[in-house]
């Protein structure tokens, strides 16, 4: 899916901030439906079947993430949170709820659809896809394979592991206890000192300079986005 023709689903009750989306949005292809409510949203969603959200978490009715469960409940539409909360536990929170992406206003323009254009990258990526593409970074996936920029890397299990994840979900964060409950188990998802350590392996292993790395990203108090390396 892409920008062109991509329906999205606004969920926000405050018009200026509908009406500044609504017009950046469709000015690079999107088409746009809007919701001022929870509730609203939760059925506009329903009915219409956006390839994408855009939700608020301060609405009238009901608090953003009960939005973001309901939805969660049967759809896997990528959700983008558009909030003023900039509190690390409100970041964490939405994403362990099911969001696929946080943004704080006041937002860039650029951000927010750069961040659109990946959450639609990776909900059109087929799930049993052999080889995984991130920039110069390449897993195959049927070979166990690690390259960037054609040079072969040797990882461990848990390495692998760990880097295959966030290939899967490139250009989305995943929280810290999201990447600990997959790779080590639910019992560990408080072991934070566990993913310091691997990815700081993984970065002087993939990146040109681990001290300022262009893959792995981190989310500061949250978790890791891997990116193009550009």
């Amino acid at each position: 899916m892409t920008a062109k023709g991509a329906r999205v689903l606004i969920i926000d009750d405050e018009t200026p901030i509908r009406r500044l989306l609504k017009v950046a949005l469709k000015a690079h292809g999107y088409e746009v439906a809007e919701a001022v409510s929870g509730l609203q949203g939760v059925q506009q969603a329903a009915l219409l079947h956006p390839d994408l959200v855009i939700l608020d978490l301060g609405l009238p009715d009901m608090d953003g993430l009960e939005v973001v469960k309901r939805l969660r409940e049967w759809s896997r539409v990528p959700i983008i949170i558009l909030s003023v909360r900039e509190q690390e536990d409100d970041k964490i929170k939405a994403l362990d709820a099911g969001a696929d992406d946080y943004v704080t206003k006041p937002f860039g323009m650029g951000e927010l659809l750069a961040r659109m254009r990946a959450a639609l990258r990776h909900a059109a990526q087929n799930g049993d896809e052999p080889v995984l593409t991130v920039g110069g970074l390449t897993v195959d996936l049927a070979r166990r394979l690690v390259t960037v920029d054609g040079r072969e890397i040797k990882l461990t299990p848990t390495e692998y592991e760990l880097l295959k994840n966030l290939a899967l979900n490139a250009g989305r964060v995943l929280t810290h206890r999201q990447l600990l409950r997959t790779i080590w188990g639910p019992e560990y998802q408080e072991e934070t000192h566990y993913l310091r350590v691997y990815i700081g392996q993984l970065r002087r292993k993939i990146e040109p300079d681990p001290t300022r790395p262009r893959y792995i990203i981190t989310e500061p108090g949250v978790g890791y986005r891997l990116v193009g390396g550009e």
